[in-house]
Protein backbone atom coordinates (compact mmCIF):
# COMPACT_ATOMS: atom_id res chain seq x y z
CA UNK A 1 0.00 0.00 0.00
CA UNK A 2 1.33 3.43 -0.91
CA UNK A 3 1.65 5.88 1.97
CA UNK A 4 3.15 9.36 1.81
CA UNK A 5 6.70 9.08 3.03
CA UNK A 6 7.13 5.77 1.25
CA UNK A 7 8.18 5.14 -2.32
CA UNK A 8 5.78 3.69 -4.85
CA UNK A 9 7.97 0.58 -4.89
CA UNK A 10 6.94 -0.15 -1.32
CA UNK A 11 10.36 0.66 0.10
CA UNK A 12 10.23 2.87 3.14
CA UNK A 13 11.63 6.38 2.95
CA UNK A 14 11.84 6.23 6.72
CA UNK A 15 15.09 5.42 8.49
CA UNK A 16 16.07 1.81 7.98
CA UNK A 17 16.74 1.16 11.65
CA UNK A 18 13.72 0.14 13.65
CA UNK A 19 13.69 0.74 17.37
CA UNK A 20 11.20 -0.09 20.09
CA UNK A 21 9.14 2.87 21.31
CA UNK A 22 6.95 2.77 24.38
CA UNK A 23 3.71 4.64 23.68
CA UNK A 24 0.80 5.46 25.98
CA UNK A 25 -2.19 5.67 23.64
CA UNK A 26 -5.64 6.22 25.16
CA UNK A 27 -4.39 5.04 28.54
CA UNK A 28 -2.90 1.79 27.24
CA UNK A 29 0.83 1.22 26.99
CA UNK A 30 2.15 -0.43 23.85
CA UNK A 31 5.64 -1.01 22.52
CA UNK A 32 6.01 -0.56 18.78
CA UNK A 33 9.06 -1.48 16.72
CA UNK A 34 9.25 1.20 14.03
CA UNK A 35 11.71 3.73 12.55
CA UNK A 36 12.21 6.85 14.69
CA UNK A 37 11.03 9.18 11.93
CA UNK A 38 7.81 7.29 11.12
CA UNK A 39 4.91 9.73 11.54
CA UNK A 40 2.76 9.07 14.57
CA UNK A 41 -0.27 8.96 12.25
CA UNK A 42 0.94 5.77 10.57
CA UNK A 43 1.87 4.19 13.89
CA UNK A 44 -1.63 4.92 15.22
CA UNK A 45 -3.43 3.72 12.08
CA UNK A 46 -1.23 0.95 10.66
CA UNK A 47 0.57 -0.46 13.69
CA UNK A 48 -1.96 0.07 16.50
CA UNK A 49 -4.97 -0.29 14.15
CA UNK A 50 -6.84 2.76 15.52
CA UNK A 51 -8.59 4.09 12.42
CA UNK A 52 -10.40 7.15 13.80
CA UNK A 53 -7.44 9.45 13.18
CA UNK A 54 -7.56 10.34 9.49
CA UNK A 55 -4.97 11.07 6.84
CA UNK A 56 -5.86 14.28 5.04
CA UNK A 57 -2.97 16.17 3.51
CA UNK A 58 0.22 14.71 4.98
CA UNK A 59 1.75 18.16 5.48
CA UNK A 60 0.01 19.33 8.65
CA UNK A 61 -2.31 21.85 7.00
CA UNK A 62 -5.76 20.24 7.14
CA UNK A 63 -6.03 19.00 10.74
CA UNK A 64 -7.72 15.67 9.96
CA UNK A 65 -4.92 13.82 11.76
CA UNK A 66 -5.08 15.85 14.99
CA UNK A 67 -4.43 13.97 18.23
CA UNK A 68 -3.52 15.11 21.72
CA UNK A 69 0.07 14.79 22.86
CA UNK A 70 0.12 15.37 26.61
CA UNK A 71 -3.09 17.40 26.22
CA UNK A 72 -1.87 19.55 23.34
CA UNK A 73 -3.43 19.27 19.88
CA UNK A 74 -0.77 18.18 17.35
CA UNK A 75 -0.79 17.05 13.74
CA UNK A 76 0.15 13.38 13.89
CA UNK A 77 1.22 13.33 10.22
CA UNK A 78 4.06 15.71 11.14
CA UNK A 79 4.98 14.23 14.53
CA UNK A 80 7.69 11.55 14.45
CA UNK A 81 6.97 8.60 16.72
CA UNK A 82 10.23 9.26 18.59
CA UNK A 83 8.82 12.63 19.74
CA UNK A 84 5.78 10.92 21.26
CA UNK A 85 7.56 8.26 23.30
CA UNK A 86 6.58 8.24 26.98
CA UNK A 87 3.99 10.99 26.40
CA UNK A 88 0.24 10.64 26.84
CA UNK A 89 -1.33 10.26 23.38
CA UNK A 90 -5.10 10.60 22.99
CA UNK A 91 -6.89 9.78 19.76
CA UNK A 92 -10.58 10.26 18.96
CA UNK A 93 -11.17 6.72 20.25
CA UNK A 94 -9.76 7.80 23.62
CA UNK A 95 -11.81 10.98 24.00
CA UNK A 96 -14.55 8.79 25.47
CA UNK A 97 -15.40 5.18 24.73
CA UNK A 98 -19.16 5.74 24.85
CA UNK A 99 -19.43 9.12 23.10
CA UNK A 100 -20.18 10.98 26.34
CA UNK A 101 -17.42 13.60 26.10
CA UNK A 102 -19.07 17.06 25.96
CA UNK A 103 -17.57 17.75 22.52
CA UNK A 104 -18.97 14.49 21.15
CA UNK A 105 -22.38 15.21 22.69
CA UNK A 106 -22.46 18.73 21.28
CA UNK A 107 -21.33 17.54 17.83
CA UNK A 108 -24.26 15.12 17.79
CA UNK A 109 -26.73 17.67 19.15
CA UNK A 110 -25.83 20.23 16.46
CA UNK A 111 -25.54 17.68 13.64
CA UNK A 112 -22.07 19.02 12.83
CA UNK A 113 -20.75 16.35 10.45
CA UNK A 114 -21.80 16.07 6.85
CA UNK A 115 -19.25 13.77 5.21
CA UNK A 116 -17.54 13.39 8.60
CA UNK A 117 -14.01 12.88 7.32
CA UNK A 118 -12.47 15.87 9.12
CA UNK A 119 -14.55 15.60 12.25
CA UNK A 120 -12.19 13.51 14.40
CA UNK A 121 -9.52 16.18 13.97
CA UNK A 122 -12.05 18.96 14.52
CA UNK A 123 -13.26 17.37 17.76
CA UNK A 124 -9.73 16.77 19.03
CA UNK A 125 -8.82 20.43 18.42
CA UNK A 126 -12.05 21.54 20.12
CA UNK A 127 -11.43 19.31 23.15
CA UNK A 128 -7.88 20.68 23.54
CA UNK A 129 -9.25 24.23 23.34
CA UNK A 130 -11.88 23.57 26.02
CA UNK A 131 -9.33 21.94 28.33
CA UNK A 132 -7.24 25.12 28.11
CA UNK A 133 -10.05 27.70 27.76
CA UNK A 134 -13.29 26.47 29.42
CA UNK A 135 -15.37 29.47 28.26
CA UNK A 136 -14.00 30.36 24.83
CA UNK A 137 -15.04 33.41 22.84
CA UNK A 138 -15.69 33.22 19.11
CA UNK A 139 -12.19 34.64 18.64
CA UNK A 140 -10.69 31.90 20.86
CA UNK A 141 -12.55 29.25 18.84
CA UNK A 142 -11.52 30.72 15.51
CA UNK A 143 -7.88 30.83 16.62
CA UNK A 144 -7.84 27.28 17.97
CA UNK A 145 -9.70 25.82 15.00
CA UNK A 146 -7.68 27.71 12.37
CA UNK A 147 -6.03 25.10 10.19
CA UNK A 148 -8.76 22.50 10.65
CA UNK A 149 -10.29 22.35 7.21
CA UNK A 150 -13.86 21.19 6.61
CA UNK A 151 -14.60 20.64 2.94
CA UNK A 152 -18.33 20.63 3.70
CA UNK A 153 -18.14 24.08 5.32
CA UNK A 154 -19.75 23.27 8.68
CA UNK A 155 -17.72 25.97 10.45
CA UNK A 156 -20.74 27.76 11.98
CA UNK A 157 -22.09 24.51 13.42
CA UNK A 158 -18.62 23.67 14.70
CA UNK A 159 -18.46 27.00 16.54
CA UNK A 160 -21.99 26.49 17.96
CA UNK A 161 -21.10 22.98 19.09
CA UNK A 162 -17.94 24.20 20.85
CA UNK A 163 -19.99 26.79 22.75
CA UNK A 164 -22.49 24.05 23.61
CA UNK A 165 -19.71 21.71 24.79
CA UNK A 166 -18.40 24.52 27.01
CA UNK A 167 -21.84 24.88 28.60
CA UNK A 168 -22.10 21.11 29.09
CA UNK A 169 -18.68 21.16 30.78
CA UNK A 170 -19.79 23.98 33.05
CA UNK A 171 -22.93 22.23 34.31
CA UNK A 172 -23.11 18.65 35.59
CA UNK A 173 -26.89 18.77 35.08
CA UNK A 174 -26.51 19.79 31.42
CA UNK A 175 -23.92 17.03 30.95
CA UNK A 176 -26.28 14.41 32.36
CA UNK A 177 -29.20 15.70 30.26
CA UNK A 178 -27.08 15.74 27.09
CA UNK A 179 -25.77 12.23 27.75
CA UNK A 180 -29.29 10.93 28.39
CA UNK A 181 -30.53 12.49 25.15
CA UNK A 182 -27.56 11.04 23.27
CA UNK A 183 -28.07 7.54 24.63
CA UNK A 184 -31.86 7.74 24.52
CA UNK A 185 -32.34 7.83 20.78
CA UNK A 186 -28.89 7.63 19.21
CA UNK A 187 -29.30 11.04 17.54
CA UNK A 188 -28.55 13.39 20.42
CA UNK A 189 -32.18 14.24 20.99
CA UNK A 190 -32.66 16.05 17.67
Amino acid sequence: MFRPGRSSLGNSNFQDTKMPYKLNVNGQTSTVDVPADMPLLWVIRDVLNLRGTKYGCGIGFCGACTVHLSGRAVRSCQTPVAAAENMKITTIEGLSADGSHPVQLAWTEYDVPQCGYCQAGQMMSAAALLAKTPKPTDQDIDGAMNGNICRCGTYLRIRQAIHRAASINASPTKAADAAAAHHGNGFGGR
